[in-house]
């Protein structure tokens, strides 16, 4: 990407996230008690969109998430990996983290806190599929959001594309095992063909079309008119594809949430040590590695925050819209940006303790 984009690129994340990002948690918590509304209010409306499935896949719920991944999955440039040879430490503590240790922390977390502390509270069934929703966050990293955080964190746009741009690469091979494999250790049977499905249709097709969109636009109008024009025309359809996604999933979710309020706080307690474990184990890496804070800081942000597109894809495919497994994705949405914001401020403070 050229320095004329990326610093477009930038500008526009930085009034995105004015607009949208910097208030998501309010709007999630507007669209969960719309969605509630709707559900108690208008209960036939969801009913009515349930019955649109394909081997277990809710065909409007996948058109929305279409919506939110596609424009994330068009900026992204893939001939920006051949960089990383300039600076390899950055991406291997990124990518070390993120697959090695990240979904396997989120499992212990949230098996610990579901499965036995808050056992009192919560029936094992339910717990189980709490559990499934937080090992499908811990499985994958965040993709899109990570542009604010390190646009926030003044970070090196072109190397934070590099590593977003590999960890979806690794995404398409090692998601799908590693959920089946965490999935299986806690007693709780999925089929593979599900979790294939559920990649293909929320990170092969998404990524194959929005590369192929990158690469004809730049060819027949220029890579200014994509970054300036098209990019900026597609921004609003992420956020606007989210809410409505979460409007219906808290509208299929009413009645445990009405019947279980404390168990969003429960869910979010693994969710918030998870998040906080992470940042701190790569971003003490950097520092002990001597890596540039513009690189270290979004690297950090990366295993941090989830792909939380996919988690919730993959979670209505798997279990459906009714259960906890897609609640407990949700969740991690809600938790995200506060948490996310106050680890910008720590990175940004701790800036002087990293060489220039």
């Amino acid at each position: 990407m050229s320095s004329k984009a990326e610093t477009i690129a930038a500008e526009e994340t930085g009034r995105g996230m004015d607009l949208f990002g910097k208030y998501l948690s309010v709007w999630v918590a507007l669209a969960i008690v719309a969605g509630v509304t709707l559900g108690q209010l208008a209960p036939s409306v969801p009913e009515a969109l349930s019955r649109f499935e394909y081997a277990q896949v809710s065909i409007p719920i996948a058109i929305l998430i279409w919506a939110m991944i596609f424009p994330m999955m068009a900026q992204i440039d893939f001939s920006a990996v051949v960089n990383v040879r300039k600076e390899p430490k950055g991406l291997a503590i990124t990518t070390i983290v993120n697959w090695l240790i990240k979904p396997f922390t989120m499992f212990a977390i949230a098996w610990f806190f579901l499965m036995v502390v808050f056992e009192p509270l919560i029936p094992p069934a339910l717990a189980s599929e709490y559990l499934a929703g937080a090992i499908l966050l811990g499985a994958a990293p965040c993709t899109a959001m990570v542009f604010v955080w390190s646009y926030l964190t003044r970070g090196d746009a072109a190397y934070t594309l590099v590593q977003v741009s590999l960890n979806d690469l690794i995404m398409l091979f090692a998601f799908a095992p590693i959920v089946v494999f965490l999935l299986g250790v806690s007693d709780i049977p999925v089929p593979w063909d599900t979790v294939f499905l559920s990649v293909v249709l929320y990170i092969v097709i998404p990524l194959t079309a929005g590369y192929t969109t990158r690469r004809v636009l730049i060819a027949l109008r220029g890579e200014s008119w994509f970054e300036e024009v098209f990019l900026k025309r597609l921004g609003p359809v992420t956020p606007a594809a989210l809410i409505i996604t979460l409007v219906l999933l808290f509208a299929f979710q009413g009645e445990v949430i009405l019947e279980n309020p404390l168990h969003i706080a429960l869910i979010a307690v693994p969710l918030i040590i998870q998040t906080l474990l992470i940042f701190f184990i790569a971003y003490g890496w950097a520092r002990l590695w001597k890596v540039r804070h513009c690189i270290a800081a979004p690297g950090a942000m990366i295993g941090a925050s989830n792909f939380f597109e996919l988690a919730v894809a993959a979670a209505i495919a798997l279990f459906g819209l009714q259960s906890g497994a897609a609640l407990a994705t949700v969740v991690g949405v809600l938790v995200e940006v506060p948490l996310m914001l106050m680890l910008v401020r720590i990175a940004n403070r701790t800036r002087d303790r990293f060489p220039s």
